[in-house]
């Protein structure tokens, strides 16, 4: 089995519902690939969420998420919401990363964690769904706390949210 890999950066918008809301996203993958570490700090400013994807199959891939998490901490705001994914969880045999080792090094850095596989679509859903929910209660949280309108639109970033209303009108 042969996987796609990112070239690149590529991007997506999506809109997901999230308890009574639609929330319009936009997601970046930067592909993590060291020879496009040079234009992903533009991509950090103002996110809201980041996935840290590794390979399970490719220890080198896991070693490389506290190098990503700590240019994440530096560069994003300080509480952006983070989530570890290791993806190609349909490559079991070939796993080099347990999920213990993996479910521990989340814990200890405060993240949380979930296995994917992009090829079979395992879990994919479930991880932007995740951290999209938790991105969402935390601004809902800070809006409640302030009891101000709340205006979320910030450029290219890894999750930058916006609201619209039921009704279709865009509040930010």
């Amino acid at each position: 089995m042969d996987s796609k890999s990112t070239i690149g950066v590529e991007f997506a918008t999506r809109s997901v519902q999230i308890d009574t809301r639609t929330i319009k996203v936009q997601i970046w993958d930067t592909a993590g690939q060291e020879r496009y570490r040079a234009i992903t700090g533009a991509y950090y400013r103002g996110a809201v969420g980041a996935l840290l994807v590794y390979d399970i199959s490719r220890r080198e891939s896991f070693e490389g998420v506290d190098r990503w998490l700590k240019e994440v901490k530096d560069r994003a705001d300080p509480n952006i919401l983070m989530m570890l994914v290791g993806n190609k969880s349909d490559l079991n045999q070939r796993r080099e990363v347990p999920t213990e080792e993996a479910k521990a090094f989340a814990a200890s850095n405060t993240l949380s964690f979930i296995e994917t596989s992009a090829l079979d679509s395992s879990n994919v859903e479930l991880a932007f769904i995740n951290i999209l929910t938790d991105v969402y209660r935390v601004v809902v949280s800070r809006v409640d706390e302030d009891k101000d309108d709340v205006v979320i639109n910030r450029q290219p970033t890894s999750l930058p949210l916006s609201q619209e209303s039921n009704t279709g009108g865009k509040c930010c």
